[in-house]
């Protein structure tokens, strides 16, 4: 991307926990960051987990809930990562209270995009991680982003999952969005062993033929090891499995864009 041109911004998002959402945050951010993009990885998830990923847990200063509620700028509330030119929005526990709070407020699913239209020319990328639910703060994602990232697991209820996704992005499209768009459908906690893992991929890339990345992201010990030391994985242990189909995967959405 040209210095001038506006940052992309995705949304990765899919209202089923446990699908590796906030470790594709994380580390396609790195990944892409790596590649030498300017990258910023907003984290709109209470739970705070890419926030921690990124060894953040203890900051301090204005998060995510303070440009929300009005009482912090975006630039604020942006901290260096030292992971490269990546850097962070972090969240607090607070947002998980700030959908009371938003509910009067007039526009509140277009507060994020307001927020983040002062920082497209600063970064090449801007990635949301999302809350595993469709909640106020998952719609502010969808209404600020030009796209979507769906992580699904190779597993049975995958599609279901999938399909509820897909009908989201058209009835923001209908509503708040019209430029929408899917970014990839990302198959994650591949297990070549099992049958059921490979119909599952079967069946989406039949159904999402354009969607689906080439690229999956396979069962790896090293992945769920990496967070606790608040390292992306491919500074953690470059050499394993896990590495590899970030940086895979980081490459693939870059050729795509």
């Amino acid at each position: 991307m040209g210095r001038f041109t506006l940052g992309k911004i995705i949304a990765i998002t899919n209202q089923k926990g446990g699908v590796g959402k906030t470790t594709t945050a994380v580390n396609l951010s790195a990944c892409v960051a790596a590649q030498g993009k300017r990258v910023l990885l907003v984290d709109v998830d209470p739970q705070g987990n890419a926030t921690s990923g990124l060894g953040k847990n203890e900051y301090e200063g204005p998060t995510v809930y303070d440009v929300l509620i009005g009482e912090a700028e975006a630039r604020e509330a942006v901290v260096e990562t030292g992971f490269g030119p990546l850097s962070l929005m972090p969240t607090a526990i607070e947002l998980a209270g700030a959908e009371i709070e938003l509910v009067a407020v007039e526009n509140r699913e277009q507060l994020l995009k307001n927020a983040l239209s002062g920082l497209r020319d600063v970064y090449d990328y801007i990635f949301i991680d999302c809350p595993p639910s469709l909640s106020l703060l998952t719609l502010n994602a969808l209404t600020a982003a030009d796209s979507v990232l769906i992580p699904i697991q190779c597993e049975y209820y995958a599609l279901e999952g999938v399909g509820q996704l897909v009908n989201t992005v058209k009835l923001m499209r209908k509503k708040l969005n019209p430029g929408l768009a899917v970014e990839g459908i990302l198959l994650t906690m591949f297990d070549g062993r099992t049958n059921l893992c490979a119909q599952v991929v079967q069946e989406v890339r039949s159904h999402f033929r354009d969607e689906a990345f080439e690229t999956m992201i396979p069962r790896n010990v090293r992945l769920s090891e990496a967070p606790s030391y608040g390292l992306p994985i491919h500074l953690y242990d470059a050499r394993c499995s896990g590495a590899k189909a970030y940086q895979e995967l980081a490459q693939e959405l870059l050729s795509r864009n």
